[in-house]
């Protein structure tokens, strides 16, 4: 498998972010990811898709939107579109047919930050989603790094520390964001799990201080979403967007926090007699399954089945684990950064039946 590092849901100023397509493509040739996902919110930015290179490198930008129904306050329930493309935000006003009309497009709908928490110091308001009774989506943003910028800030200078030094933010995706996706998975729901950066690079200024507030650059060095693919691009649009969508409808992907230490690299799979299947993937459990994880670097390792923790490892790269046991495995890693314990690599789940 070859592995490719996307940041998903990325504002430009075509809404309320503070950069251009291609410079913000550039700053992430710069970051060495492998591609960019673009989600204004309800205007999908057309003939900007495609790739940007500099020298020998290049980086793959796609767009989708991020739609949310505008006449409602606050504006709850955000959807992350990937790859419909065509604008679908007409749609907003009723979720299920939205839903529906992403999968006729042939697109992937995500729910973007599930807990998205109310910040008065900055006049932010409550826009977590809060209709679970739809269905046919993809998958969840697990972790989404505005999400968790702005459960932290109680006062403008809380703000303008965390502008300064971004890097004591990452913690780990909220713990109601991991208790739904297991409920939704523990339902039998094939739930995809993402990363998004939620970028803007806000200005922002108090006094006489002023910056820029969560960089691109510092998103893409950060909480980025990790895809299993076939082979590298190949640099035809339509051939490589048709593998990315792949695999982020099947779910061959890991969210991966990449500042405390790079997670390319890692990968969680599972063997029976017959076969061997990587992260969103099923195998039998007849005659016994072998899950085997490889870390690039020495984590606390989590291995969690059916939303129940049920091994634990300290300071290990590597574990096998034998089960007869059908269910749906997935894997939490964590690491020592700046202080404290940090998610580190959360895995999209390998389904036992």
């Amino acid at each position: 498998m070859h592995e490719l590092i996307f940041n998903l849901h990325i504002h430009t100023c075509f809404s309320d972010g503070s950069g251009l397509h291609r410079d913000i493509a550039q700053i992430a040739l710069h970051a060495g990811l492998d591609g960019i996902i673009i989600t204004d919110h309800n205007v999908l930015s057309k003939g900007l898709e495609g790739y940007y290179q500099e020298g020998n490198k290049r980086i793959l930008l796609l767009v989708g939107e991020e739609i949310h129904n505008q006449s409602i306050k606050p504006q709850k329930n955000h959807l992350l579109v990937i790859g419909a493309g065509r604008g679908l935000a007409n749609t907003a006003d009723n979720l299920g047919t939205l839903i529906d009309e992403v999968s006729k497009a042939g697109g992937l709908s995500f729910i973007a930050h599930p807990i998205d928490p109310l910040q008065p110091a900055f006049d932010q308001p409550d826009i977590s989603w809060i209709d679970w009774s739809v269905e046919g989506y993809t998958g969840i943003e697990l972790w989404n790094g505005f999400s968790e910028f702005k459960s932290l800030i109680k006062t403008k200078l809380m703000g303008l520390f965390y502008g300064f030094f971004p890097g004591f933010i990452a913690r780990s995706p909220f713990s109601e964001a991991l208790v739904k996706w297991d409920e939704l998975l523990t339902k039998g729901r094939h739930i995809v799990a993402i990363g998004g950066s939620d970028a803007h690079a806000l200005h922002i200024r108090i006094g006489p201080l002023q910056r820029v507030i969560f960089p691109y650059e510092y998103h893409f060095a950060a909480i980025n979403t990790h895809l299993l693919v076939q082979h590298s691009l190949c640099g035809d649009i339509a051939t490589d967007r048709i593998m990315i969508l792949k695999a982020l409808s099947t779910g061959n992907a890991f969210v991966g926090y990449d500042k405390p230490l790079p997670t390319r690299g890692f990968r969680f799979s599972a063997q029976n007699r017959d076969t061997s299947v990587i992260m969103g993937e099923e195998i039998a459990s007849k005659g016994g399954v072998t899950i085997q994880a490889h870390l690039p670097g020495l984590a606390e390792i989590h291995l969690v089945k059916d939303g129940q923790l049920i091994r634990k490892w300290r300071r290990r790269e590597s574990f096998t684990h034998i089960t007869t046991q059908p269910g749906i495995y997935r894997l939490e890693a964590y690491r020592y950064y700046l202080g404290r314990w940090r998610g580190w690599i959360f895995s999209n789940p390998i389904y036992i039946k």
